[in-house]
């Protein structure tokens, strides 16, 4: 025990010691006389009291003095009745009062009358039928005698400096009034009283002396000399240390630029379309019929302003509109409708980043190997696995002699630097043929997820594009793949901000080259 007083004494504050010293001359002392006596400031004083409660070497003890005063609208009332008191003295001359006349009748503000009803109800003076306000039994009782929040108001005024405690017979009346808006004045005061602990006076016993300690050795000490007649204070290496939270990237900003990186190391250019985009874009230019489902306004999100968009090159545009009415050379018949030139004008949010995938291929010359990272909007109801805005990632491979066997490799490389055991299973999308949905093995919950779709681009996508060779396009929803990452059940905690979770999230994850 001796060994551990003194190890307290070495690692004690010089504002420690000077509280300890003053407390053994006086028990009773208070925070502002150890203040007035060492020529500390009162924070000083109070944050060496809070170290030395930490120690377990000294007790605080914490009381706060409530005064109660009234305001202007308390002494408002005090003096002229309040209006429950004022409707009450009409009523007990006519008994009733039509609800229409009752601020007139009663000589109140009409904001009050509100108020007072409620009152009045409460204190059961009076009850409400038919639009006609009647004074009851109980009523008729109090109209030459005072409540008790009334009692307590004509108390505070005669006591106008303010009352800290109040007597039995007022307290029920006190805690009606604290129940109103704006009637009393609560001021606070606290002050703090010190007890010395078995370990205190063991330290005092021990005793030790008051100088000036040095914290570090600086060059004016090394300079000087000093530093030979310098007592330093010594650190407690077992002290726990600050937490400190470090910036980082949104989880989401994590995930996006970890995809991005592994795109640009695996040799892919970077695209990035227009949040708002042509229908014939997001939708005809994958093949994708006018009168879709997807494109339902309970899906997309269509544009007042601009209410249309410019369509591309004419002649794709005729190719496009072939291909849908009857296949044209692709080998297919088409979809067998008149296709319209109106509906493709019109404007959307953009479903998914595929349209930048078409977009690329008829501006660029094959070999391509482009991805795009973004935005994408679709009219979904807010619940724990859907959002009307999300983020999409997409990749696209065209070059000749390109297969279904380069999209797996393709796809096996990628979800491998995402650090996921990937396995396939055949899909369909109105836009690739063959195609697959890729999905990945969590080990913690030992079961395959779904987590993307995949596939070799029809020639009914490529012909109008002008593309003769066959293209493979691949993609993913960031947030889904963020909720397996970060083991989020709710996709919407990926927007709420909540500052313990995103504090509590590792930096970076980092991608696995």
């Amino acid at each position: 025990m001796s060994e551990d007083i003194k190890k307290t004494i070495s690692e004690l504050h010089i504002y420690e010691k000077k509280l300890l010293k003053e407390l053994e001359s006086n028990p009773d002392v208070t925070p502002e006389q150890i203040a007035e006596n060492t020529g500390m400031n009162i924070k000083s004083v109070m944050s060496a009291a809070g170290s030395l409660a930490s120690k377990e070497i000294i007790e605080v003890d914490k009381k706060v003095q409530e005064t109660y005063s009234l305001t202007d609208d308390g002494m408002e009332y005090a003096e002229h009745g309040l209006p429950e008191r004022k409707i009450l003295e009409v009523l007990a001359d006519k008994k009733e009062i039509p609800m229409k006349d009752l601020a007139s009748e009663a000589g109140i503000d009409k904001k009050e009358t509100g108020i007072a009803l409620g009152w009045l109800r409460q204190k059961n003076w009076a009850q409400i039928d038919k639009g006609v306000i009647n004074i009851t039994d109980i009523g008729k009782e109090f109209v030459d005698k005072a409540g008790v929040d009334e009692k307590v108001l004509d108390y505070l005024k005669l006591n106008a400096d303010g009352v800290k405690l109040f007597t039995d017979d007022l307290r029920d009346g006190f805690k009606k009034l604290t129940g109103r808006k704006n009637i009393l004045n609560i001021k606070k005061e606290t002050s703090h009283s010190f007890k010395l602990l078995p370990k205190g006076e063991a330290i005092l016993k021990v005793g030790f002396e008051i100088k000036q300690q040095a914290t570090q050795l600086t060059h004016e000490h090394l300079k000087e000399g000093e530093w030979k007649s310098l007592e330093y204070r010594p650190y407690d290496i077992n002290a726990e240390a600050p937490v400190i939270f470090a910036g980082k990237k949104h989880p989401l900003r994590i995930i996006i630029d970890e995809i991005r990186e592994i795109f640009l190391n695996m040799g892919f250019s970077e695209d990035n379309g227009e949040f708002v985009e042509s229908a014939f874009w997001n939708f005809d230019s994958l093949f994708q019929p006018q009168d879709h489902a997807a494109r339902e306004m309970q899906d997309t999100f269509y544009l007042k302003n601009p209410l249309t968009c410019d369509l591309p090159d004419m002649d794709l545009v005729k190719l496009t509109a072939e291909t849908h009415e009857t296949g044209a050379d692709t080998g297919s018949i088409g979809w067998q409708y008149d296709w319209s030139e109106d509906i493709a004008r019109q404007s959307v949010l953009r479903t998914h980043t595929t349209g930048i995938s078409t977009k690329h291929l008829f501006e660029h010359e094959p070999p391509i190997k482009m991805f795009s990272v973004g935005r994408v909007f679709r009219r979904e109801t807010f619940d724990y696995k859907h959002l009307p805005e999300f983020h999409q990632v997409e990749g696209l491979v065209c070059d000749e002699g390109i297969s279904y066997q380069n999209l797996l490799g393709t796809l096996k490389e990628f979800y491998k630097k995402l650090g996921f055991e990937v396995r396939f299973r055949p899909a369909y999308f109105p836009y690739t043929y063959l195609s697959t949905e890729t999905e990945i093995y969590l080990e913690e919950k030992e079961s395959w997820i779904e987590l993307g779709g995949a596939g070799m681009f029809r020639p009914e996508v490529l012909k109008p594009l002008g593309i003769n060779q066959p293209a493979l396009a691949f993609g993913l929803g960031i947030e889904r793949l963020a909720m397996i990452r970060y083991d989020v059940e709710d996709i919407r905690m990926l927007y709420k901000s909540d500052i313990k979770w995103l504090r509590e999230l590792p930096i970076s994850k980092g991608v696995q080259l």
